[in-house]
């Protein structure tokens, strides 16, 4: 999957940055492995009736990482449907399954969920274009705008804008339109 890129003028004013903070804009003070696992546990059980309700074969994988809440479904044919075209179905998934941690614990979960590998491999592919877009705004000198995209897509391509000297990202636009803007440091 290619992303397309528009060159943008220097003089826009319309661009801010994006916040420090996790896919759906939400800081949460981090809780201990143990509510991790539980929301893990929660969103599984969930996940298994849905896939069950579907008639869908899957296995659940649980990790906890980097302060959230892992969850993994793999190995079933059918699953490609739970992604949907640029993953709309899974991050509409992965927030009804939020959903149903929070009616059950009382408290906003942060909970990943990836499905047959997909949001892994958008996020190499995502490193990829943020890194390859930043040294072609280094050579040239003129911003660059990439296509909207989800915040957990414009998060990976900061992250990997910022590994590359001398040039920065920002995000400007409204959601579901908002862009990654990548341009030469001043």
């Amino acid at each position: 999957m290619s992303e397309t890129i528009d060159t943008i003028d220097a003089d826009q004013d319309d661009v801010t940055p994006e916040p420090a903070s996790d896919e759906a804009g939400e800081q949460k003070a981090g809780g201990g492995d143990d509510v991790l696992v539980q929301e893990g546990d929660i969103a599984g059980d969930y996940l298994e009736r849905l896939l069950d309700l579907l008639d869908y074969d899957g296995d659940i994988d649980l990790d906890v990482e980097a302060g959230r809440a892992i969850v993994s479904i793999d190995g079933g044919e059918d699953l490609e449907k739970l992604v949907g075209p640029r993953g709309t179905v899974l991050e509409a998934l992965q927030e009804l399954t939020r959903l149903a941690v929070q009616q059950e614990t009382g408290s906003r979960s942060r909970l990943m969920l990836d499905i047959a590998g997909w949001r892994a491999d958008r996020r190499e592919e995502l490193r990829e274009l943020g890194r390859s877009t930043a040294e072609s705004v280094l050579q040239s000198g003129e911003r660059v705008r990439l296509q909207p995209m989800s915040p957990f897509e414009r998060k990976v391509v900061h992250d990997a804008v910022a590994t590359v000297a001398g040039v920065t990202s920002e995000s400007e636009g409204e959601d579901p339109k908002r862009r990654v803007v990548i341009f030469p440091e001043s």
